[in-house]
């Protein structure tokens, strides 16, 4: 039985970076050579969102380190996010984040409903900061 556990304990510790970072890492990198701009949303929100949770276990790391089962609950959580079945990072900044950001009036809050259809924001300033092909090939 101590080899199983021993076993179990590497695959937990193995399935950490492959959950949160290494599919993610994939996904994204696929999600922006894909012509739809749905799955772009999941993926800036799950980097958004786990970049927020690292902040927020670094500075709580001192009370995590009395819960035991804290990384267990991460894991579980950050899958939640990432799984394409689940979508909960496009979920969370759905109902969540997005309201937080209209109502501290971070972004126009027209921005964030007032979208094209191919689902990016009309943004003036954006556009004139980003490179668009065919524009200035020339120079």
């Amino acid at each position: 039985m101590g080899r199983f556990w021993t076993f179990l304990t590497h695959v937990h510790s193995l399935a950490g970076p492959a959950v949160m970072l290494l599919y993610p890492l994939y996904a994204s990198v696929i999600a922006i050579e894909s012509p739809s701009k749905g799955d772009d949303q999941q993926w800036l929100a799950y980097w958004i969102l786990y970049s927020f949770l690292t902040l927020a276990e670094m500075v709580l790391q001192p009370l995590l380190e009395w819960i035991p089962i804290w990384y267990t609950v991460k894991l579980v959580f950050v899958a939640w996010l990432a799984l394409p079945y689940f979508r909960g990072a496009a979920f969370i900044y759905d109902r969540f984040v997005r309201e937080q950001i209209k109502k501290r009036g971070l972004v126009k809050s027209h921005d964030l409903d007032n979208r094209s259809p191919d689902g990016k924001a009309k943004n003036k300033f954006v556009d004139f900061l980003v490179h668009k092909k065919g524009e200035h090939e020339a120079s």
